[in-house]
């Protein structure tokens, strides 16, 4: 995606928000003031954006302010000072300066370093967070495609590049779970009507543009599933300030029983401050509100009341999401106990929906357990480079007879949630209740392994680099089983033969029932035959399978199996 700050050859170049949508223009900042104009009159604006700016803005002061090597640090600390100030209620402007400025002992290069590191940071810490919100989306809402309100701009736009709320809308939208959504015009400046409609229409997702004033009644009747908004400071009690009109709309989904959800960063929550009425609450020029388009729109000398923000209470809210997972602010009875953070993984699939901001619903048992772990295992495979984009499948056996769970088909691994899951039945892997999220394409292998082996609790599939290759290679070569001889790992596999392991390498049919079955029957012939087949498997062209006691011990089989074929094939 385009990105909407970056830096060039001590530039700082920002889209010219102010502008869009008639106009698509950049702006050329070369100087603090220059920086500081474009966050004042919104044309860089956005919490994670100014964030981001600020930094940039306190690596030109560095520059301006460095002669023979040498920093003048008061004069570079004086301008951060005014940078900060330039929105007061954003927290993440004061936590960019605050970043770069503490590299500023190392010199000017280091200040630029550290902003340019947010800069990379950001969509990353966006995609992420945004992933996330959509699986707690999921698992509050009615499984069909929503209707969504939101408000304000909390998209590209307002990041470097994705978006908070907006962004976990179009996760929502890349796997069929839009319907619509209804976007808030976003009076005075009209964030809404001109950035998030632009946005919208960018990206295919379908929209329609309301008043502020009929948000809630949109809510009212039935219109909306959910609400998903951003923010710009969220108090360590949970309360949060966000973009003005953002109450109403909080007041409107308490009231109908929706789900009300906020997704920011983590560097949005300031646990400095305790709760909203401590928060700064900007109030910006008439004008805004009083002239539309170079033409005054009321009597003379009206005055203006122009709050920015407004202050959203933490009963009101089912939760926050950063990128770290799911803050579920105190509910009703325990107004300032603070917000207690969780990870994303203890949410339920099957959670009740919130109704009047009491939170979502955390459902213990053996499910739960199993799908935390489920979550945990997939984000660390995925970072290994094992389970990438949508590759690969995990699966537990659970406590209740025939039951398992499996992760969902076509979900992210690297953001999976509970509610990416599905209960199957083990031994022929159709989900047991049907919804919007379905088991993973290879159920059925994983089915035939819990048919035929009783004991096996877990099973993993995973396109590791070495056995896909190790695997297509022999399958080129007409061959329908890779042979080890003598090599140590061998023994992570619990054979009775350590010294030699033959490892079948499967047709990868398109119909995968019929791979299943291929598996049910080799192993059903190592039983007859008195020699436990290995407790892995491989695929031509699409992976490698493991299985055992625990995900633990799966997951180690899998890396002994990915150990031997990096030798064979190295070799």
């Amino acid at each position: 995606m385009e990105r909407t700050l970056a830096w060039d050859e001590g530039t700082v170049v920002a889209i010219d928000q102010c502008a869009l949508p008639a106009v698509h223009r950049t702006l050329r900042l070369t100087s603090v003031d220059d920086v500081i104009d474009a966050i004042v009159r919104l044309a860089i604006r956005g919490a994670p954006a100014i964030g981001v700016a600020g930094g940039l803005g306190v690596a030109l002061a560095a520059r301006a302010h460095t002669r023979g090597g040498a920093v003048d640090a008061a004069a570079v600390r004086a301008d951060a000072e005014r940078l900060a100030a330039a929105r007061p209620t954003a927290v993440n402007l004061a936590w960019g300066v605050r970043r770069a400025l503490a590299r500023l002992p190392h010199g000017a290069d280091a200040v630029l370093a550290e902003a340019l590191t947010m800069i990379e940071e950001d969509e990353r810490t966006n995609r992420v967070m945004s992933a996330k919100a959509a699986s707690v989306v999921r698992s509050l809402c009615p499984r069909r495609p929503l209707r969504v309100m939101t408000h304000c701009n909390t998209g590209g736009l307002a990041t470097i590049a994705w978006g908070t709320a907006l962004g976990a809308i179009r996760e929502l939208a890349a796997s069929g779970d839009i319907e619509y959504v209804l976007a808030g015009e976003t009076r005075p400046l009209l964030q809404g009507a001109r950035l998030t409609a632009w946005e919208l229409r960018q990206a295919g997702i379908p929209f329609r543009l309301c008043a502020d004033s009929a948000g809630p009644a949109a809510i009212s009747r039935g219109m909306i599933d959910c609400v998903l908004v951003g923010a710009d400071r969220v108090a360590a009690n949970g309360d949060v300030a966000n973009k003005i009109g953002t109450y109403s709309l909080a007041c409107a989904a308490a009231r109908s029983g929706l789900p009300f959800i906020v997704v920011a960063p983590e560097s949005t929550i300031d646990t400095a401050t305790p709760d909203g009425a401590a928060i700064m609450i900007e109030e910006r020029g008439a004008d805004e509100v009083a002239v539309v388009n170079g033409a005054r729109i009321t009597v003379p000398d009206a005055p203006v009341f122009n709050p920015a923000f407004d202050i959203t209470p933490h009963d009101m809210v089912t939760a926050v999401v950063t990128e770290r997972g799911v803050h579920a602010p105190a509910g009703r009875g325990s107004p300032r106990s603070g917000i207690r953070s969780r990870d994303l993984s203890d949410v339920d699939t099957d959670a009740a929906r919130c109704t009047r901001g009491a939170g979502m619903s955390v459902v213990d048992g053996d499910a739960r357990t199993a799908a935390r772990d489920l979550a945990a295992f997939c984000q660390a495979l995925y970072r290994r480079g094992w389970l990438e984009g949508t590759s690969g499948n995990l699966s537990v056996r659970l406590d209740e007879p025939d039951r398992a769970l499996i992760t969902a088909s076509g979900v992210s691994k690297g953001a999976l949630g509970v509610g990416d899951t599905v209960v199957v039945r083990a031994t022929t892997g159709g989900a047991v209740r049907p919804g919007a999220r379905k088991p993973s394409a290879e159920a059925a292998i994983h089915a035939a392994i819990y048919r035929t082996l009783p004991d096996c609790q877990a099973v993993i599939h995973a396109h590791t680099p070495y056995a896909t290759l190790a695997a297509a290679r022999t399958a080129d070569a007409g061959h329908a089983a890779i042979t080890f001889n003598r090599y140590e790992f061998i023994k992570g596999f619990g054979l009775p033969d350590p010294s030699s392991m033959t490892v079948p390498v499967f047709t990868n049919w398109t119909n995968v029932g019929r791979i299943g079955d291929d598996v049910g029957r080799h192993i059903e012939a190592a039983d007859r035959a008195g020699t436990p087949a290995p407790p892995v498997l491989l695929l031509a062209y699409h992976g490698a399978t493991a299985w055992g006691a625990t995900l633990a011990q799966a997951r180690d089989r899998l890396e002994c199996l990915e150990a031997l074929c990096r030798l064979l094939t190295s070799a």
